[in-house]
């Protein structure tokens, strides 16, 4: 099941229509696209203005169209079964993939793994596009549990500073998740910035 946020009006299609078959599946019908309404959701970021290079909701359409298609295609090849639903959130198509046997993606939801079919999927919009993609794929709520470490992470560093700690540094981290941790380290009233180069920028945590 693909479940988008762009779409007006709710439709369903069966991935048992699709023209091609790679793989036989035992029960192709689990997986249906359905597009609910845009307004529904409020993650949405807002169109950018004339000065801004941010994607704009149509791109971001296009980017999760392509990356979802890619996905199904993935799922059909490994005779598994997956819901997929397309968000938009912090500028960024954002693609979660979950089961209601949770076992069912229990090998691709590990983080190396997740990573790697990520690349692999920006790749494949890159592709299509001609464009660089930065969207976020996410396999059985691994971000969701990543993103409570961060959480805890960021909550320690809090703590080491109010106890007297001029400032905090965190681990080496992608640029999405740094973007967590600054929302998360502005959440608690303090302030964060990101420093080093490459493999080894980090975020740096200081109070206000």
């Amino acid at each position: 099941m693909v479940t988008s946020l762009w779409s007006k009006n709710p439709r369903s299609l069966s991935v048992s229509s699709r023209s091609q078959r790679i793989v036989p599946r035992s029960n192709p019908a689990q997986k249906n696209k359905k597009r609910p309404n845009v307004t529904e959701n409020t993650d949405v970021i807002a169109a950018p203005g004339p000065a801004d290079d941010s994607p704009t909701l149509g791109q971001l359409e296009q980017e999760g169209d392509i990356a979802a298609d890619y996905i199904e295609e993935f799922l059909d090849i490994c005779d598994l079964d997956g819901d997929i639903d397309i968000d938009a959130r912090n500028g960024r198509a954002y693609l979660s993939v979950n089961s209601a046997d949770v076992a069912n993606l229990r090998l691709l939801s590990k983080p190396e793994t997740v990573n790697a079919l990520q690349e692999l999927t920006r790749l494949a919009v890159q592709n299509k596009t001609g464009a660089f993609s930065r969207l976020i794929l996410d396999i059985g709520g691994s971000r969701d549990a990543r993103q409570a470490e961060l959480a805890s992470l960021v909550s320690h560093a809090v703590e080491r500073i109010q106890a007297g700690a001029a400032e905090a540094s965190l681990p080496p981290m992608s640029s999405y998740e740094r973007k967590l941790v600054h929302d998360l380290v502005s959440e608690a009233g303090f302030v964060s910035e990101s420093m080093g180069e490459g493999r080894d920028r980090h975020t740096v945590i200081s109070a206000a």
